[in-house]
């Protein structure tokens, strides 16, 4: 049972590094951004490039793939959903949802429809409680722990983080303040492409690789934000990790259903608590 829970929450760091750009994107900008499977997925083969061909280590190889991704979600952000805030949410949906399409497309282009896996970068393990651990998955949590205190530092203590935080709460007043909100946006939004990237890189090496892979991880993320509160940072962090309980523990005793019962309880949140957008 302790190996089950080890990898709930490993599940739940990936989850929680995907998910809080989606909230931080909502939050802000009232975007559903299913580009983030994009981001998301060509982060990981960017990684994949790195290690298998070019043979850079996988540490720098992580590092250079996130980096790359950064000009994409900016590019998305400047072109794409700039022309769309205010506007009905089905709009950026569908914008979203095409640019994830076009881009499953390029993928499948640059680096072919065969599923590719990476192993363990450390292959290390430790001994804790009587029990062996991947070094790999601990850093995984760990990392993830961080970014969480990391965020809160920087909402709280940085001029940027309190614009933002004051953008989640109420947009207009702070444009009435003279305040343009627009850089502090494309900010978010590459933010959140960052890290999405950042998560795939981290999971990529306990899970297959393909073009399809950001799709499903990107329904369990809009069930993460779902539960944990929309443009709620804390909420996000907290819901990522027990849904991802609720993953490894189901997939324990009935794997078939692991997934399906991250949407129940989403639904069962959902009938508490609706949506207001």
């Amino acid at each position: 049972m302790i190996y089950t829970l080890m990898y709930g929450l490993t599940i739940g760091a990936i989850l929680y590094f995907i998910a809080i750009g989606l909230s931080l994107t909502f939050g802000t900008m009232r975007v559903t951004n299913f580009a983030h499977t994009i981001t998301y997925t060509i982060g990981v083969y960017l990684l994949l490039t790195f290690v298998t061909q070019w043979k850079v280590h996988y540490f720098w190889a992580a590092i250079f793939a996130v980096l790359a991704v950064i000009p994409i979600g900016y590019l998305i952000e400047r072109f794409i959903i700039r022309r769309l805030y205010g506007e009905s949410l089905d709009y950026t949906f569908i914008a979203t949802f095409a640019v994830s399409l076009i881009g499953v497309d390029v993928v499948k282009w640059i680096w072919g429809v065969q599923p590719k896996a990476l192993g363990d970068p450390i292959r290390r393990y430790i001994e804790l409680l009587g029990f062996t651990f991947p070094v790999y998955r601990l850093l995984i949590v760990g990392i993830a722990i961080l970014l969480f205190f990391a965020l809160q530092l920087f909402v709280r203590r940085t001029m940027v983080g309190k614009i933002i935080i004051a953008a989640l709460e109420d947009r207009e007043k702070v444009r009435c303040l003279g305040i343009k909100l627009d850089k502090y946006f494309s900010l978010v939004f590459v933010l959140g492409s960052a890290l999405a990237a950042l998560g795939g890189v981290l999971y990529a090496p306990i899970t297959s690789v393909h073009p399809y892979m950001g799709t499903s991880i990107l329904l369990l993320c809009f069930a993460v934000v779902i539960v944990g509160g929309m443009a709620n940072l804390k909420g996000t962090f907290f819901a990522a990790f027990a849904l991802g309980m609720v993953v490894a523990i189901t997939a324990r005793y009935w794997p078939p259903g692991a997934e399906t019962m991250v949407f129940i309880v989403m639904a069962i949140v959902l009938i508490f608590r609706p949506i207001d957008v």
